[in-house]
């Protein structure tokens, strides 16, 4: 059975799709960019601000879904500015600390994101 989940730490979708969908035990999250929950504006400040964003509103909807970062499996991380690639390792530095076991992970530049944002990342979990 796949489910659509969604919470209400996270923005409200522009368009139509799931935040989350959940498939057995595996767990994919749409794309996400650093748009705040409240406003629904992008997050200013660059590439490490957006970074640090959009895993803020990650970890403010893993309760909501039943989830940790310890089910946490993989990453793809889209980026406008791979020059700036140092910033977004920072922000993520910040939360995969030695103590958190990281995920596998895939970084991809491209030339453009939804709604002007300098990154985009989705993630993938497994419950079982």
């Amino acid at each position: 059975m796949i489910q659509s989940l969604s919470s209400k730490n996270l923005p409200a979708p522009r368009f139509r799709y799931s935040p989350l969908v959940k498939a057995g035990p595996i767990y994919k999250t749409a794309g996400m960019i650093a748009l705040d929950k409240d406003s629904g504006q992008l997050e200013t400040g660059g590439v490490g601000a957006e970074t640090t964003k959009i895993l803020a509103n990650l970890l403010g909807a893993l309760p909501d879904f039943g989830l940790t970062l310890g089910d946490l499996v993989s990453a793809n991380i889209y980026t406008t500015r791979m020059d700036q690639f140092a910033e977004v390792n920072r922000a993520w530095e910040a939360v995969f600390t030695q103590d958190i076991r990281p995920p596998a992970r895939t970084s991809v530049g491209v030339s453009a994101l939804p709604l002007g944002a300098s990154v985009e990342i989705e993630f993938m979990f497994y419950r079982a």
